[in-house]
């Protein structure tokens, strides 16, 4: 009797826990009646779409693009409630929102863009995670949450939540909150379900399953959000309310340098920046470091935080992102710091240099290379979002565009043995100061820099 008492009682409180999600997947008009796709069409490929025992199943056909069964309205702002299922890890597969048809795209195969939540169910476990389907691609790769990999369970229901109110799209997977997207595009669109394409045969007639689709779209109640899960904001040099309640804090308001200083003056540099239109411009000079306004750096110090910011290069630019400067070393060049390296790697002559790559976009520079693949890398002219984490414990992580590229221990035997090896090993205690400064670089190429924020991790 103790023991059925004890597992009541668990029960009791797992239900607890669940019912926000379960009650609002209750009380919401159904997108699917359980026996005919009425309401849905097909749009791209050619794979199948049929009801099997109350779910939608989908079925990948060999060399077919991506297929879509998609809504015939448009939605807006809502709260989507779903179950889904994939039977493979060699499949793939997602639900589309606020998403778009253009019937010429793909070389008028038809092409499907929008954001997509996204079904992962391969060796990188990025289910949850938020893709831009036919237009941006990742906008929030599940290294941005880790502990969310392993939520998503392959060969069984899943519980599916997806929050799409104003700008704001939020996921959720068996009631555990995954990822946090702010946007400015689409502010209404399809919802579409996705059968992946295959071009393998052993990836052919595997099966992705959707049931209990329910929909709300008035009296929307956002769900409570950990403060600890990062939030990509594509609004420029803006919060979101969720990022003001979980301490982050702007560096650039988009107009001034307020904050700001040179790392060898006062004050802010009086030539050599602009910081207007949203953009704070390290302005073209000689190609070297320190030969125009010179480098910027923060007025307050730093020792655990989370920072992130946007950087836009120009063909063959060279600058960096720099953290724990001190000023107390004597150098002619720039100042010294920990070096998040931003350089365009196919024009720049310091790519080829250092050792292993460890000079190129996103690494540790002149340490430790960033491990990146061309993907995830936008090109030059566009933005990428950089980030560097360093925890209490002084655990270090550098990302590009949400996919972790490096991590080390700060002051670590390993982390010596690298400075050793290094342009740094003439600096005592390179990189181990307790608190410093971050800082723009002015390497004499013309860089632009935006949304600059940073969050302190407490001791």
């Amino acid at each position: 009797m103790k023991k059925q008492f004890i597992n009541s009682a668990l029960a009791l409180v797992f239900v607890t826990l669940a019912a926000p999600v379960a009650v609002n997947a209750q009380s919401t008009p159904s997108l699917f009646d359980g026996k005919t796709l009425k309401g849905w069409h097909r749009v791209a490929g050619t794979a199948d779409y049929k009801v099997e025992n109350g779910a939608i199943v989908g079925t990948t056909v060999l060399n077919s693009g991506n297929t879509f069964l998609v809504t015939d309205k448009e939605y807006g702002d809502f709260i989507l409630d779903l179950d889904t299922k994939i039977e493979s890890k060699l499949s793939n597969s997602g639900v589309q929102t606020r998403s778009h048809f253009d019937p010429a795209g793909h070389d008028g195969k038809g092409l499907v863009y929008g954001r997509q939540f996204e079904i992962d169910p391969s060796d990188r476990k990025w289910s949850g995670g938020i893709y831009d389907e036919g237009r941006r691609d990742w906008l929030y790769p599940l290294d941005l949450h880790e502990k969310a990999k392993d939520v998503f369970k392959v060969g069984e229901y899943n519980h599916v939540r997806i929050e799409c109110i104003g700008n704001e799209m939020r996921t959720w997977i068996n009631g555990v909150a995954i990822a946090d997207v702010v946007d400015t595009v689409d502010s209404k669109g399809f919802i579409g379900l996705q059968v992946h394409a295959v071009t393998k045969e052993e990836q052919a007639g595997k099966k992705v399953y959707f049931k209990n689709l329910r929909i709300q779209t008035t009296n929307l109640k956002r769900l409570p959000f950990p403060k600890d899960i990062y939030t990509v904001n594509l609004e420029p040099n803006s919060l979101s309310a969720s990022e003001k309640a979980a301490g982050w804090k702007l560096l650039y308001d988009g107009h001034t340098n307020k904050g700001w200083h040179g790392a060898t003056l006062a004050t802010f540099p009086g030539k050599g920046w602009e910081c207007t239109n949203g953009l704070m411009h390290v302005l073209p000079s000689e190609g070297k470091e320190e030969s125009g306004g010179g480098d910027i750096v923060t007025d307050d110090l730093y020792s655990a935080f989370d920072l992130s910011f946007e950087f836009k290069l120009t063909p063959g630019a060279n600058s960096g992102v720099k953290y724990f400067v001190t000023l107390s070393e004597q150098t002619k060049g720039s100042a010294i710091g920990l070096e998040y390296q931003v350089l365009d790697d196919k024009l720049h002559p310091d790519a080829k240099l250092g050792r292993d790559g460890d000079r190129t976009l996103a690494s540790l520079y002149d340490l430790i290379p960033a491990k990146k693949q061309e993907r995830f890398v936008h090109p030059i002219g566009a933005w990428n979002i950089g980030r560097v984490v360093v925890y209490p414990n002084n655990h270090v992580e550098h990302y590009l565009n949400g996919v972790k590229v490096l991590e080390y221990e700060r002051g670590s035997k390993a982390y010596k043995d690298l400075v050793a090896i290094s342009k740094y090993v003439i600096w005592k205690n390179f990189g181990e100061a307790k608190e410093g400064h971050l800082l723009l670089q002015d390497h004499g190429n013309e860089v632009f820099f935006r949304s600059i924020k940073v969050k302190r991790l407490i001791k």
